[in-house]
């Protein structure tokens, strides 16, 4: 469901009501505050390529909403929905996302209007490569300036493709690996990254059911484990959320909702296997041992503990908000709840994740990944060895003080030195953690704000208010 089947405010209007909520609830100057939500900067390429003999135009979107921070950063979306309005939303969201969670860079997003169902693998390589050229041609792809990454209808072989258009363009630029993140480890990307917003999504969920408080607001009990979630949107977000929750939690997956349908469960889905049979199959419909329902979204409304949306924008708006029975909501999208829904919802006792927060692990390891592609070296290469003969000199110390031999899986664990997919999860978890804490005191020192979603958009607008006060940008 895009926004343009929905009634009421637009993606981005939506985006901008509530940013404007928390600026009142800060009493934020209205100068600083028109010029935190104005859209900096937006290019529209059209460009021919030559597809099976004949010419066909594309047409593209890059948007930059803040340059508070450099690089702006932000993916690149390939969907056939994909317009200037959405773009501008999405690169919004990103400003404050990175804000939140304390990523020190603006906020940018990009678009280009395409199927890519309908053409060959070929056919993308050639279609991605030109949409790159018109984007660094005009200074709208750069290490320094401009950062996309995987979003919607991409991943890591289009960061590919762009990165080697980008190097070949400019062979001069030593730091061409960080022009865009969410590459293949081989070219340059960092392990954690492709799961890193579902893993996010994981992270920010155990760290809610941290807190006793929190959960009964959500009127629920207990940790995650036997909690019931439904997700919306098995693509690379829902499918690592699901996964991660039900396998390493003990969460209960009782429903998944595709673009086909959904498949439900009280004794709860094997994800993995859903996911494999949606690859084999292009769809969930049929998938054994579940009851099918043709009309997907109405499962939104179906009895859950968690209502991860983890697909498109306004899934959940006015038409169906009062009918929503989660008691959590975990917005793992971007934009799945729509303003006025925001209101209903919150109404109803509903509490909400925000996706400002919730989506925001992919940032936070394209972060990772951009940083080690400047620093040319891997994490923890220089102390992986360093750490395994200190683990070696604790086992002698501790079997030398009892006198008695250590089992042999704690000996190795001891010397074992932190992969850097370890490094990476550890900096994920670290990040999702303080930026909850962090909405959590905002939430109850100030009376003028009411949800997460508020807290989370406020302390997101005071960091960038200070940098614009600094310089004088308003």
């Amino acid at each position: 469901m895009t926004e343009q089947t929905i009634t009421g405010l637009s993606f981005r209007d939506s985006v901008d009501h509530m940013a404007e909520k928390a600026m009142k609830a800060i009493k934020l100057d209205p100068k600083i505050a028109a010029a935190i939500k104005a859209c900096n900067t937006v290019i529209q390429v059209s460009f021919p390529v030559d597809i099976r003999g004949r010419v066909e135009m594309f047409t593209g979107w890059r948007a930059v909403h803040s340059t508070h921070r450099l690089p702006v950063k932000g993916g690149i979306r390939y969907a056939s929905y994909v317009d200037q309005n959405e773009v501008e939303a999405l690169a919004a969201l990103m400003t404050y996302k990175c804000a939140i969670v304390d990523v020190p860079f603006g906020g940018s997003k990009g678009g280009l209007h395409i199927d890519p169902s309908q053409y060959s693998r070929d056919e993308m390589e050639k279609i991605t490569r030109r949409f790159t050229r018109e984007l660094a041609t005009r200074g709208f792809l750069n290490p320094a300036t401009n950062v996309p990454a995987p979003d919607m209808g991409t991943g890591q072989r289009e960061m590919a493709w762009m990165m080697d258009t980008y190097k070949h363009m400019f062979p001069e630029d030593i730091n061409y690996a960080a022009c865009v993140t969410g590459k293949p480890v081989a070219f340059g990307g960092i392990a954690g990254r492709t799961e890193a917003t579902g893993r996010g999504v994981q992270y920010a969920l155990r760290e809610f059911f941290r807190h006793p408080d929190d959960i009964a607001l959500a009127k629920l009990e207990g940790g995650l484990e036997g909690k019931k979630i439904i997700v919306q949107g098995l693509g690379n977000v829902g499918y690592h959320a699901a996964k991660f929750l039900s396998e390493q939690d003990g969460a209960k997956i009782t429903a998944i909702i595709e673009h086909d349908g959904a498949i439900s469960s009280d004794a709860g889905l094997d994800v993995e296997a859903v996911f494999q049979y949606k690859l084999k199959n292009g769809g969930i419909k049929g998938f054994p041992d579940a009851t099918y329902t043709e009309d997907g979204a109405k499962l939104l409304e179906a009895e859950c503990d968690i209502l991860i949306p983890a697909a498109l924008e306004g899934v959940i708006h006015t038409g169906n908000a009062k009918a929503i029975k989660a008691n959590l909501i975990a917005e793992a999208a971007n934009g799945p709840v729509t303003f006025e829904a925001d209101q209903v919802l919150h109404e109803k006792g509903v509490v909400i994740l925000p996706d400002a927060y919730v989506n925001a692990g992919g940032v936070i390891v394209s972060y990772f990944e951009w940083v080690r592609n400047l620093a040319h070296i891997r994490f923890g290469r220089m102390e992986h060895r360093l750490d395994e003969a200190r683990g070696i000199q604790i086992i002698h110390a501790i079997e030398e003080g009892t006198g008695r031999p250590l089992p042999q899986h704690i000996k190795d664990e001891l010397v074992r030195g932190s992969p850097e997919v370890d490094l990476v999860n550890s900096g994920l978890d670290d990040s999702m953690r303080l930026a909850y804490q962090q909405m959590r005191k905002t939430l109850a020192e100030n009376d003028d704000i009411d949800s997460y979603r508020t807290a989370a958009f406020a302390i997101a607008i005071e960091k960038i208010s200070r940098t614009y006060l600094d310089i004088g940008v308003y």
